[in-house]
């Protein structure tokens, strides 16, 4: 087994499981490919027949079966492009399978899903919007994946949120998935938080004024630099796994992480993707933070080095930090530990039903009125 692959099993095996792989299918793949290159093929075979089982049940009018398989398909051929970046064409027809698998399910998902597609500079930013049962405005958090997920990647996740009452709104902002062969990577996401406020604002069953923001990882980071630049229109935010300063992380990241950022943002060395790691940083707006954040860290993390979150902590006013002792990366090894807790938290600061989902509306109210909603 190669180095690129033995590093991509150790660190990302709990991720996929936690989002759509099952663990037979991951040690059914991961045992049949020796090199790294074999990848990515190896992960669309198996994509493929799970989108077969989706398509039957569409045929035969199975239409929840048909939604939740074309959702596994679609997380099995994002993972099999998450950082295959050294063949760009396959990397860009698996994602495109995966793409076009998970928008085929998302009106079968219970709830379903739609699409909303938002102008950019001169490109598009494709989110996915899902609401919970009943009648809107809903209070809605708005999710950003990392440097190698996408919004195909937070299925599960936001099922939390949705159980919860929430609406989520989840994008592939700039270097992320449906964008990331337009748009590049950056640092500054003040443009894209404004975009992002404004089409939120145009989704009549969305209710702004109850407005979360979720990340993960590298999208940890911009959900800080969202919540600086929003200020007292955000409500609450969660940041799970996101570095103070990425730049002061790279040294210590796989290869496989930083050939993924050198692609995604339009650098053509190391050393130049460095420089941009180095825009990444919290110093000059962490303290524009102004609404409640949650922050959420394994303490083995061995991409982000956990003293990471104590700098976000020590420099977002009021934050509150989980640190997990034993969770890697993403912390999706300890996923029951964080997620419901998370959309818990979440729950209570904007409005969601935090108690006993069986409870009478009042029963669920007065939990919120505790809350302090």
């Amino acid at each position: 087994m190669d180095e690129r692959l033995a590093s991509a099993i150790a660190h990302w095996a709990p991720r996929f499981t936690a989002n759509g792989v099952t663990p037979a299918d991951f040690a059914r793949v991961t045992a049949s490919v020796d090199t790294w290159p074999e990848w990515c093929a190896a992960w669309v075979a198996v994509g493929e027949q799970h989108e077969a089982l989706g398509r039957e049940a569409l045929s035969e009018g199975r239409l929840r079966s048909g939604g939740e398989h074309l959702a596994q398909a679609a997380a099995y051929y994002h993972f099999a492009k998450f950082v295959f970046v050294e063949d760009v064409e396959q990397m860009k027809a698996a994602h495109a399978r995966a793409v076009a698998a998970y928008t085929d399910a998302l009106p079968h998902l219970d709830p379903p899903g739609r699409r909303v597609e938002i102008p950019f500079e001169d490109a598009t930013l494709v989110a996915v919007v899902r609401t919970p049962p009943g009648d809107g405005p809903f209070p809605v958090v708005l999710m950003i994946p990392g440097l190698d997920s996408t919004k195909e990647e937070v299925c599960s996740t936001e099922q939390t949120f949705l159980d919860r009452g929430l609406a989520t709104f989840s994008v592939d902002g700039p270097g992320q998935g449906e964008a990331e062969y337009a748009v590049k990577i950056r640092g500054d996401w003040g443009p894209v938080t404004e975009v992002l406020y404004d089409a939120i604002g145009r989704e009549p069953d969305l209710d702004r004024d109850r407005l979360g923001v979720w990340g993960v990882s590298l999208g940890g980071y911009y959900s800080v630099r969202v919540m600086a630049a929003l200020g007292d229109r955000a409500t609450a935010g969660v940041s799970l796994a996101g570095p103070f300063s990425f730049g002061e992380c790279w040294d210590g990241l796989p290869a496989l992480t930083r050939d993924t950022f050198r692609v995604r943002s339009g650098t053509a060395s190391d050393d130049a993707a460095r420089t941009v790691a180095s825009t990444l940083d919290l110093t000059e707006v962490a303290g524009d933070v102004t609404a409640p954040m949650l922050l959420v860290f394994g303490r083995k993390d061995r991409l982000i080095p956990y003293q990471q979150a104590e700098k976000v902590h020590a420099a977002v006013r009021g934050s509150e930090l989980l640190m997990l002792a034993e969770a890697n990366h993403g912390c999706a090894d300890y996923s029951p530990w964080h997620r419901p807790r998370t959309a818990d938290w979440l729950a209570g600061h904007l409005g969601g039903d935090v108690g006993d989902p069986a409870a009478p509306t009042h029963v669920a109210s007065s939990v919120r009125a505790k809350a302090g909603v």
